[in-house]
């Protein structure tokens, strides 16, 4: 075994133990061993040369971490405290088994674990089926108990802190809650209770514990013969007393003291005369009198409500707080030294006062007795004063003593409110006790505390030994004797004759017996004469004794004093003397008669069965003061008393480990964990085990684990034979192994040594797996790459051939192409040749013509140019000539008129004269002036003469001028011809000059338009871009706002989901509440029965009649009955009706009905208004149907009816012709005034309507005569016969014709054109309201164009501003615009609810208005014409009898039907030969009976029994699957038959005429509807536990332990704690036991014909069992989180699935149920190292919770060494990325959770007449009718 890699522990001084690896092999004789720390530190270990012990060998990492440390293969302590380790600190598991011990190491944390949930979960499992906890060892004691008929008994062991008191407060709990009490006394209430009582008394704060018991206990739990719990007793141990007086550094008193200091302002309280805790010496001397996060003020409230509860009353607890008070300020009294020998008490001392007033004694004695003591001789008796040192420790003694009477007696009440009242069948006793305990000084508690610890682990090793022996003998072993440690020797040195306690109580008996003398006396009594016995060597005051565990020595200082607990009797006599305190008196009263401060007060005890031990009694007639025994003495027995207990019960253990010093959470400190598994007794045990076989194996899990090292051909049918040749094969020492009759039992280490050998087998088969796989793949990737070269090679070859072939063709080509070039250049040239010699002859011969041409035109113009010259010269001549002569006549005309000019002035000066010489001058001058003015007009004639004269003259010469031009230019023609050439050159030239010109015009203008085409285009682009920017950034805005928009709608959208689901949460968890309520009431009802019963038998009086109430009173009234259905889909208007409530009988329902109010008012709220308003309009519209589907008017009238309808539409057609020229007028018109109220036109049609209102009145009158005068002739013609039934009709027709006046007729066609007139007028009225609504859409649509607007003017202010301020503004555009949307629709809302309020009120005044014309219609009919209204002949076929679908039976009959048809019926043949549902059919068709007889009382008391005898059936029966799903189905049906035929039209829509005929007519039974909803409820409810009792054993073992598929997990070793296996043996449940289970489930469903609906409920429920219980047991079961039982799981689950696929269940929401089970599958299967399977494994098990997830992590355990645990590191990683998720911090699924049910309507088809009532039902007083 020690060969290289081997890895091995080595001792280390830090940490205990240190993990090394072999680096070579050891051989026999090496001294030295070659190692590597994990570190990677080399290291030489040397070997023990004496004993050559080679270092413990290290367990495989598979075999780490297991439930049980003797499943290890190595035995040893290294293993166990690496186990213990890994366990505490990776997996977070503070329980290991150990054997049969469960090792509990404090966590010093709170941790989920002990909830309710767990407690159901461990409930009723074996031992080994589940991980280690305290509740798997309190459930072995109880199974035990019951099973075996042995009282048994938990002792819970370990040091201060290390977590007993919690350890045993967890059993007790686990007790109270899986046993319950036999009677109403709440007696675990009571045991749990009396925890507080006792922590408050006897706990104190240490330096290794904050609530660290200070006395042991013994609790013994009593049950009854059906192990319910009865009562407690409780036995004390030693008592810390001297804690009362002192305290050492950061230790408290006890917990009692500093809650009544923290509560001393409390008004009950001032009397006392408290303070705070640092003010008394008793409570001050620790220095630490708070602890962090404890409130003793309410812990003082939660002391308080405990007493109370134990029935300790008001004034006895303040007779204890008075007595802990006194105790308090006692300690601060102060003596005064008067000498060396006296002292003195200070006068008026203030303590002491208190303390006299506290106690009701006489200060002066108590002062006095505090100085002074008695002494007694053989003659006399004398008072002697004793010094202020002795005056203190009385002082102190008188506390403690008091103190431990106070202890005694509540402990006495205690017991006395645990009493049991009726007889005790079993107990188990419940040991919280110290653990071994050493210090720096120990003293004569630790003596006391080691010296039980010695007992307890003798009686503890040989229960181990007598375990293993059995086991032994069981399997047929050989046995042989194992040495183990027996530790009577030191129990001997300490109890025996002569041992330490009987020389201590020697030494207390002596007068001047002192410490030092009795050291001396147990030197010379054992030193050297006993083996664990020692002295120290530098100390005579004290002893060694070597206990179990270590050496401790303990000082001799203080034994005496603590053995004697002597107390002055003076002072005893003095408080005895009180006469006001009556609690002190009990203390003290009978003091002798006590057993011992520390031990059990026999009142109150009951004897327990099959332990026949009694406390022992003090011998009467001694004195207290010679023969009082000694606190050891009395230990001593007490302790013998325990033990005699302990073995007469079976022993389970539980030994507490304190991790660390500190107080650190998951703190693992090595050093002390192995200080106490040495001092607890574990690695004994383990000792134990490795001496003999520690490993254990079956031979079916010995083959299933190791049929990889087997051949085929060793395979038998016989899986020993099989094993033992194997192991022949492989372990060829015999001795390392032995076959038993059902186990293979090995020696330590052989299940390593086998698991080495098949680890290196499956290594070996993996290497030649991997082998193959890589040559595979090798291969393949060769044969890949060879054709790939191939292929390569093909294509290469194949272009280099198309490259060849490409430059021949090329080369050819090129040939071709050049000579084709040479002969185009050569021609070119050629041509160029020849068209450059034409060009130059050309040239040549143009340039002589153009020189000649030249000549001859300058000739030419020559020629011209003399002539123009000439003219010109001519023509200048002549016009200097004529301004010479014209300026002359100018310049003689200025003389003239200037000689003129100066004679007129000197006439004008000389006015005077000329007005005096010529008189008259101004009528000369109007003559001039007019003569003037004709001339004028001559003048202006003569003028026009004139120029019609030039006019013609110009116009003759204009004539002779152009004759003598165009002679001219026909001379000049031929000049014309040369010199036009020669002006069209110079134009050609000019021309030129201006093309160029224009050229260079062009081209700056093209540049210019080229310059400000690019200056164009980069404005475009500019501007295209800014408004690319401007379109993203409106795009972005409005994406924006379109997001904006869609969040706040999702948002809202989102929160209406969310609210809606929280509502459907909400009404689930109503109904769910009131379902348990209901389920609750029926438990009650049931238990009211049964203690009915049972009264009834133990009276023996028969039981009397019931009594009934009187008729007018139903079974189920109530002062308020709410009769809404919560269970149905349909919910009903709300019916409340309040009666006179009397004195119910014990069958009535009134409670049942009372429950329903929560859930109705919820119920009522789920349905709004618009449900009303429809079913009014429904209502209206039937009624008018209804009004519609008479029946049609037969003969005459039918003929009559037809005319008259044809006149009406003819009529009709005339009215509208002329409405619409009516209308045609009006409009044209177009004026308001005609239109108006008042107008002539309006008041002209107001006159019409009235007219033809009263018109249409008259009309209605002569109607009703005329169908009076039909009904008449109807009679007259009713004699006569059938055969002349048509002809009788004619004539008829023709006397009514004959009937008729001519005028009425008139007047009723002008009534109806009238009324056709109004009915065109409303027509036209609503014309008008849709114009209106048609404007006021066009207003609306104008305003949106508008807003529309708006919102382009401010998108483009937008644009404007800077992208800052533009987004902040759309921002608040767009909340301003929801804002004033969310008005709008607020107030539309508003609107609405008003509107929906108002149509409620009409529909209400409508309804009423309905019903009273539908009453009056039927009043004015008369029966003659109801009855004579068919006048055509029928003929009527002769039928059988027509059934009314109703049983008739007899009164006193009903308690024969209902014992026929309920209580004696047989579901299965019922079910296989009946329809289904026949029994709700029957018992409906006899309500409809007596509803139609109206007989109130039968209906109730037919219904009422019916609830009854369905109840009765149930609980006769109610363990029966086919029962209960038998009476849910009928019950359910009679449930739907009661509405569907209540006459309710939300019921009766899928009713045919007939079944519609069958509604009750005179009674509403919607209260029973209720009564039976909530029954049906109730049977649900009852089947789902049904289901559960027979779904659960089968659960865990299909679902879990079963290999479904064989060979994918294997077989670990376990311990002695052995789990069930999961090979299939016979009677084990696999999965196909839990299917046909369900299939059984689902064709009794369906053969009882239940509604669909409720089945995938029950299917529903059926698989969230299974999947709850599946994965609480995977949370509490670590061998079962592995990956292969990941993939078993997720088959199974796919199984269930398919299932639900067959019986297409898929929508039922069965599969939802099972998605925790499936994540956590999927868990234990994905990858868990890196942080991106941390972020898959967190968003895939959303479904889990943050607990539920972090503990599948932390159990996932490797099954083989190839697969890997889970890091600490990524399960933090996994918490801290689920610290954000709110979820329940619960660890496991309710598995009891139920549900809501529901109910939906499913209405029958089956017709009630066609139902047959077969013989076998024994029916046969029932009748059909």
């Amino acid at each position: 075994m020690y060969v290289k890699y081997a890895r091995v522990w080595i001792p280390d001084p830090e940490e205990v133990w240190k993990s090394a690896e072999l680096l070579k092999d050891y051989k026999p004789g090496d001294k030295v061993l070659q190692l590597r720390l994990e570190e990677g530190k080399d290291l030489e270990y040397c070997l023990d040369p004496k004993t050559k012990e080679l270092p413990p060998l290290r367990n495989p990492d598979i075999l780490v971490g297991e439930n049980d440390l003797t499943a290890l293969s190595y035995l040893h302590e290294p293993a166990v405290l690496h186990n213990l380790k890994v366990r505490f600190i990776d997996s977070k598991l503070i329980y290991t088994y150990c054997g049969i011990v469960l090792v509990a190491i404090n966590p010093y944390e709170q941790l989920p674990i002990y909830g309710e949930d767990i407690i159901n979960a461990y409930s009723g499992q074996n031992m080994g089926d589940m991980d280690p906890h305290i509740f798997a060892v309190a459930e072995e004691a109880y199974k035990q108990m019951a099973r075996d008929e042995r009282n048994q008994s938990i002792i819970v062991s370990g040091e201060s802190g290390a977590g007993k008191t919690v350890s045993a407060k967890y059993a007790m709990r686990y007790f109270a809650t899986v046993s319950g009490s036999a009677s109403e006394a709440n007696v675990e209430e009571k045991v749990l209770a009396s925890n507080p009582i006792m922590e408050s008394i006897g706990n104190a704060k240490t330096t290794r514990n904050d609530n660290s018991s200070r006395f042991g206990k013994y609790i013994e739990i009593g049950f009854d013969k059906r192990y319910r719990i009865i009562g407690a007793n409780m036995r004390t141990y030693l008592l810390e007393k001297s804690r009362v007086v002192f305290q050492a550094e950061e230790e408290r008193n006890y917990h009692i003291f500093y809650q009544l200091c923290a509560s001393a302002a409390l008004p009950e309280f001032k009397t006392l005369r408290l303070g705070n805790a640092n003010y008394f010496h008793y409570t001050k001397q620790g220095g630490s009198p708070v602890i962090d996060g404890v409130d003793d003020a309410k812990e003082m409230v939660n002391t308080r409500q405990a007493c109370t509860l134990l029935g300790i009353s008001d004034s006895y607890q303040m007779g204890i707080f008075r007595i802990l008070a006194g105790i308090l300020h006692l300690g601060n009294v102060e003596f005064a030294s008067r000498d060396s020998d006296s002292c003195t008490v200070p006068p008026k001392h203030e303590p002491l006062t208190i303390f006299c007033d506290l106690m009701g004694v006489e200060y002066e004695e108590m002062a006095h007795w505090l100085c002074h003591r008695k002494l007694a001789t053989a003659t006399e008796t004398y008072i002697k004063p004793i010094s202020k040192l002795h005056a203190i420790n009385a002082r102190d003694a008188l506390a403690k003593h008091i103190y431990a009477n106070l202890f005694n007696w509540i402990v006495d009440h205690v017991n006395k409110a645990l009493h049991a009242t009726v007889k005790q069948h079993s107990f188990i006793g419940v040991l919280d006790i110290y653990g071994f305990e050493t210090f720096e000084i120990n003293s004569f508690e630790q003596f006391c505390i080691n010296y039980a610890n010695e007992k307890l682990q003798q009686q503890f090793n040989m229960h181990v030994f007598k375990l293993e022996q059995e086991e032994y003998m069981k399997e047929q072993i050989p046995w042989t004797l194992i040495d183990f440690y027996d530790n009577q020797p030191c129990i001997n040195l300490i109890e025996a004759k002569m041992g330490v306690l009987d020389l201590l109580d020697e030494e207390c008996k002596m007068p001047k017996g002192s410490d030092d003398s009795w050291a001396q006396k147990l030197y010379n009594t054992h030193l050297n004469k006993c083996a664990l016995f020692e002295k120290p060597r530098m100390s005579n005051k004290a002893f060694i004794i070597k206990h179990f565990a270590d050496k401790v020595e303990y000082q001799c200082e203080g034994f005496l004093e603590k053995n004697k607990d002597t107390v002055y009797e003076e002072q005893i006599k003095v408080l005895k003397s009180s006469k006001k305190f009556k609690l002190l008196l009990e203390l003290f009263q009978d003091e002798e008669k006590v057993l011992s401060p520390t031990s059990a007060t026999p009142s109150g005890r009951v004897p327990l069965s099959r332990t026949p031990i009694k406390p022992a009694k003090a011998r009467p007639g001694q004195a207290s003061k010679e023969h009082k025994k000694t606190v050891g003495h009395q230990f001593r027995n007490s302790l013998h008393l325990l033990m005699e207990t302990l073995n007469a019960t079976t022993p389970h253990y539980v030994r507490c480990i304190k991790p660390n010093d500190f107080k650190f959470p998951f703190t693992f400190d090595e050093k002390r964990a192995v200080q106490q598994l040495r001092a607890c007794g574990v690695l004994e045990t383990i000792r134990i085990s490795a001496a003999g076989f520690p490993s254990r194996w079956t031979y079916q899990e010995f083959f299933s684990r190791y049929r990889v090292l087997m051949k085929q051909k060793d395979v038998l049918g016989d899986r020993k034979q099989t094993c033992k040749n194997v192991l022949e094969k492989l372990i060829q020492d015999k001795d390392k192994y032995q076959f038993g009759k059902t186990k293979i039992f090995f020696r330590a280490g052989q299940v390593a040594y086998l698991e080495k050998i098949r680890a290196d087998k499956l290594r070996a088969a993996c290497i030649r797996i991997q082998k193959t796989i890589r040559g595979w793949l090798m291969r393949k990737k060769y044969m890949r790459m060879r054709k790939a070269a191939i292929t390569i090679q093909r294509h290469v070859r194949g272009y280099q051939a198309r490259c060849y072939a490409t430059f021949l063709r090329r080369t050819r080509a090129a040939t071709t192409i050049q000579k084709f070039q040479r002969m185009y250049v050569v021609r070119k040239r050629y041509q160029r040749m020849r068209e450059a010699t034409i060009a130059l002859q050309a040239l040549l011969r143009g340039y002589m013509v153009r020189n000649k041409y030249q000549m001859m035109l300058r000739e030419h113009k020559c020629v011209v140019l003399q002539k123009h010259v000439r003219g010109w010269l001519a023509r200048r001549r002549y016009r200097r000539t004529l301004r010479a002569v014209v300026y002359l006549q100018c310049c003689y005309r200025r003389m003239m008129a200037k000689r003129e000019l100066k004679k007129l002035k000197i006439e004008a000066r000389s006015v005077e004269r000329y007005k005096k010489l010529h008189i008259g001058l101004e009528n000369k001058i109007m003559q001039l002036q007019r003569k003037i003015d004709e001339q004028n007009k001559e003048y202006k004639s003569l003028l026009e003469k004139m120029s019609s004269l030039e006019l013609t003259y110009s116009t003759e010469t204009e004539k002779l001028r152009s004759d003598v031009e165009r002679l001219r230019t026909s001379e000049e023609e031929a000049r014309s011809a040369t010199s036009r050439v020669l002006s069209l050159q110079e134009e050609i030239a000019k021309l030129r000059r201006e093309l160029q010109h224009t050229q260079a015009e062009k081209r700056s203008i093209e540049e210019r338009a080229d310059k400000y085409k690019h200056e164009t285009e980069q404005l475009v682009s500019e501007l295209k871009e800014q408004n690319s920017l401007l379109k993203t950034e409106k795009e972005e805005l409005n994406r924006r706002i379109h997001d904006q928009a869609k969040e706040i709608t999702e948002s809202m959208e989102k929160k209406l989901v969310e609210e809606t689901k929280q509502l459907e949460l909400d009404l689930n968890d109503e109904r769910l509440r009131y379902q348990n309520l209901l389920n609750e009431f029926s438990r009650l009802e049931e238990r009211y029965d049964d203690l009915k019963d049972e009264m009834n038998l133990m009276v023996s009086i028969p039981k009397p009649g019931h009594k009934r109430t009187d008729s007018t009173h139903s079974s189920n009234e109530s002062e308020y009955t709410f009769s809404s259905e919560i269970t149905e889909a349909e919910d009903l208007p709300l019916r409340m009706e309040q009666e006179p409530s009397e004195k119910k009988a014990a069958l009535d329902m009134s409670l049942f009905l009372k429950l329903q109010k929560r859930v109705s008012e919820l119920e009522q709220e789920k349905q709004s208004l618009q449900d009303e308003l429809d079913r009014k309009e429904e209502q209206a519209l039937r009624a008018k149907a209804k009004e519609e589907e008479r029946p049609p008017i037969r003969g005459a009238e039918l003929e009559y009816e037809s005319l008259k309808r044809q006149e009406l539409e003819s009529e009709n057609k005339k009215l509208k012709n002329e409405l619409n020229e009516l209308q045609k007028a009006l409009t044209e018109t177009r004026a308001p005034e005609v239109t108006a109220p008042g107008a002539p036109a309006y008041r002209v049609l107001l006159d019409q309507l009235t007219s033809v209102s009263e018109e249409l009145e008259v009309r209605k009158e002569e109607v009703l005569i005329l169908r009076s005068q039909l009904v008449s002739q109807k009679e007259a013609i009713q004699p006569k016969e059938d055969k002349h039934t048509m002809t009788d009709a004619t004539i008829l027709l023709e006397d009514v014709q004959k009937m008729k006046d001519k005028g009425e007729i008139a007047q009723a066609y002008i009534g109806l054109k009238e009324t056709n007139r109004l009915l065109e007028s409303q027509l036209q009225s609503q014309k008008k309201s849709h114009e209106n609504e048609l404007e006021s859409l066009r207003g609306e649509i104008q305003s949106l164009k508008e807003e529309n607007n708006r919102q382009q003017q401010l998108l483009a202010q937008n644009l404007q501003l800077p992208p800052e301020a533009r987004i902040e503004a759309s921002l608040q555009h767009e909340i301003t615009r929801l804002t004033n949307e969310n008005l709008d629709l607020m107030e539309q809302l508003e609107k609405q609810d008003k509107t929906v309020r108002k149509l409620k009120k009409q529909l209400k005044v409508f309804a009423k208005k309905i019903g009273e014309l539908e009453v009056g219609q039927m009043e004015n009919i008369s029966p003659g014409q109801i009855i004579d209204e068919p006048i055509r002949p029928v003929n009527i076929p002769r039928k059988e009898k027509d059934f009314q679908g109703m049983l008739e039976y007899k009164k006193e009959d009903e308690q024969k039907l209902v014992k026929n048809l309920i209580l004696e019926l047989k579901p299965r043949g019922v079910a296989v030969n009946l329809i289904p549902g026949l029994p709700a059919y029957i018992l409906f068709m006899c309500v409809r009976h007596a509803d139609y007889l109206n007989d109130d009382q039968k209906v109730r008391s037919l219904l009422t029994s019916t609830i009854n005898g369905i109840k009765k059936v149930l609980k006769k029966r109610g363990d029966d699957f086919e029962t209960v799903s038998f009476w849910l189905s009928n019950t359910c049906r009679f449930l739907h038959c009661l509405k569907q035929y209540s006459g309710e039209e939300g019921f009766m829509k899928h009713n045919t005429p007939r079944q519609n005929e069958h509604c009750l007519t005179n009674f509403d039974l919607a209260e029973y509807r209720q009564v039976l909803s909530d029954l049906a409820i109730q049977i649900y409810q009852q089947l789902v536990r049904v289901l559960e009792n027979i779904l659960q054993p089968m659960i865990v073992s299909g679902m879990l332990e079963h290999e479904t598929i064989q060979g994918v997990s294997g077989v670990k070793p376990t311990g002695l704690r052995k789990r069930t296996s999961s090979i299939a043996d016979e009677g084990t449940y696999t999965l196909d036991s839990i299917i046909r289970q369900l299939n059984s489930f689902h064709s009794v469903m369906c053969q009882h014909g239940m509604d669909p609906e409720l089945i995938k409920q029950v299917v529903k429920q059926m698989f969230y069992i299974i999947g709850a219980i599946t994965l609480n047991n995977l949370l509490l079961r670590k061998d079962m989180c592995s990956w292969s039982k990941g993939m078993q799981i997720r088959y199974n689950v796919s199984q269930l699935e398919e299932w639900l696929r067959d019986k297409n269940l898929m929508n039922s929401g069965a599969k939802e149920t099972l998605e925790p089970l499936i994540q956590a599958a999927q868990l234990l299967q994905v990858k868990k190292k890196t942080d991106e399977d941390a972020e898959a494994i967190c968003s895939m098990c959303n479904a889990l919770t943050t607990a539920q997830i972090v503990k599948v992590l932390n159990l996932y355990t490797p099954v083989n060494e190839f697969e890997e645990r889970v890091l600490v590191s990524f399960i933090r990683t996994i918490q801290v990325r689920l610290r954000d998720r709110k979820d329940s911090p619960q660890l496991l699924m309710d598995a009891k959770h139920i549900f809501p049910v529901t109910f939906p309507f499913n209405p029958s088809s089956l017709a009630l007449e066609t139902i047959q009532i077969p013989a076998s039902l024994g029916l046969g007083f029932i009748s059909r009718v």
